[in-house]
């Protein structure tokens, strides 16, 4: 599945957000508003872990998702303590920012098929959040230039080892797990698998619009 969405890939790699986030040249407002939305993300994906970590067969599975859940909470406590203290983003101006469209679409997506679907189906919904944001890394890292770039520490985040462990944890769960199931439980896995690369496509696309809803209506949030 990872080598069917190459191309998909080569887009997020070559999207105007990657290439300028990649000089250092991102615009700061447009990395705020990223991180934002990335800190609502992980909330849902969060979640989704952990809703698939209950469903899981295995007791060996249940800990490696719960812990990958736990992880993502932990990943989003550092965005609030590093990104947002360091760019100006107080707690209060982050709850009154609600997801994006985007982000919606995407964080729901995945908590509803980690509850709904099968276990394999919502690993695949999971595995490429891991995939691409690790592959997105190691591709930043090597161009990135300078102990100064202004989001090395963003890049180093996604490029070190041990979130590659956790990615080839992952991995090999969903590997596992379309080895014992039927041909109509592996075409949905590829569907979700397919359904959450177009997601992350999205996402990046929208932290380069800025995107917001049309308008937006009073106390709506989440």
């Amino acid at each position: 599945m990872w080598e069917e969405i190459g191309e998909l890939f080569a887009r997020i790699l070559a999207h105007p957000f990657n290439r300028e986030l990649a000089s250092g040249g991102l615009a700061r407002e447009r990395f705020v508003g990223y991180v934002i939305q990335d800190a609502h993300y992980l909330d849902f994906f969060a979640r989704a872990l952990a809703a698939a970590a209950a469903r899981a067969p295995e007791s060996a599975d249940q800990v490696a998702l719960a812990q990958a859940s736990a992880e993502a909470i932990t990943v989003e406590r550092t965005l609030h303590e590093r990104f947002f203290g360091a760019y100006g983003i107080d707690e209060a101006r982050w709850r009154a920012t609600p997801p994006s469209p985007a982000c919606f679409a995407y964080g729901h997506y995945l908590i509803a098929t980690a509850e709904t679907a099968s276990y394999a189906v919502a690993l695949a919904a999971l595995v490429p959040c891991f995939r691409i944001y690790e592959e997105v890394g190691k591709a930043l890292l090597r161009e990135a230039r300078g102990a100064d770039h202004p989001y090395r520490s963003w890049i180093d985040t996604y490029s070190d080892e041990s979130y590659a462990a956790t990615v080839r944890r992952i991995e090999s769960l969903c590997d596992r797990a379309a080895e014992a199931a039927g041909d109509a439980e592996r075409a949905a896995m590829r569907r979700a698998y397919l359904t959450s690369s177009q997601l992350e496509w999205m996402f990046w696309d929208s932290a380069w619009r800025m995107e917001r809803w049309p308008f937006e209506l009073p106390g709506r949030r989440g």
